[in-house]
């Protein structure tokens, strides 16, 4: 790809909005299937990180505190956008990955699918309140959630590993900053907007 055809990826998707980052430091893109660059994106500074965490720790407390039943409608709203948009998922990790574009759309795509249903089949079907036991039948375990998860995934099957963590952190009602792998990072950013 030329300069001029190379995606910039550049910002990042911190308090629901892109940003540009604190210092800028690119980094190129491979397509392994042409070995070209196919984008550039820049490399998280320190304060980049603190300014996602803090974003992340900010929000906490609101998505802590809401119903499981909307938790589970917004996973059904993401999974319906992840369904509309699976072309352009399906070419994000062709394009990153070089993987041949019917493995990204059936085998990729899809993976990332299965796991947000089955984090919708897991959210709506999970105790969160349970009794301790019969020894302790005024006692309960409440199964809250545990704060901000920093999530860091792989290049290989990106969709398998983001979809897997952050999926299942909504349904129980954490907030997350996600590091995909600097490799592979272009489904991530398309899944953000999604988010």
């Amino acid at each position: 790809m030329t300069t001029d055809q190379m995606l910039d990826r550049r910002k990042f998707y911190i308090n629901g909005e892109w940003v540009d980052p604190k210092v800028p430091n690119d980094h190129e893109v491979i397509n392994p299937s042409t070995e070209e660059a196919c984008a550039v994106i820049s490399f998280g500074s320190e304060d980049d990180t603190n300014a996602a965490v803090a974003a992340a720790k900010a929000a906490f407390w609101g998505w802590a505190e809401t119903p499981r039943e909307e938790r589970v409608e917004k996973l059904k709203t993401l999974l319906g956008i992840y369904k509309e948009r699976r072309e352009e998922m399906a070419h994000a990790i062709s394009l990153e990955m070089g993987a041949p574009i019917k493995l990204a759309g059936s085998a990729q795509v899809g993976a990332g699918m299965m796991h947000i249903m089955d984090a919708i089949n897991q959210v709506e079907n999970f105790h969160f309140d349970q009794p301790l036991g019969d020894h302790a039948p005024n006692d309960r375990i409440l199964y809250e959630p545990v704060g901000v998860c920093a999530m860091i995934t792989p290049w290989n099957w990106p969709m398998n590993q983001v979809t897997l963590k952050v999926a299942f952190a909504l349904g129980a009602g954490c907030t997350m900053v996600l590091k995909p792998s600097e490799e592979a990072p272009l489904s991530s950013m398309l899944f953000a907007e999604m988010i």
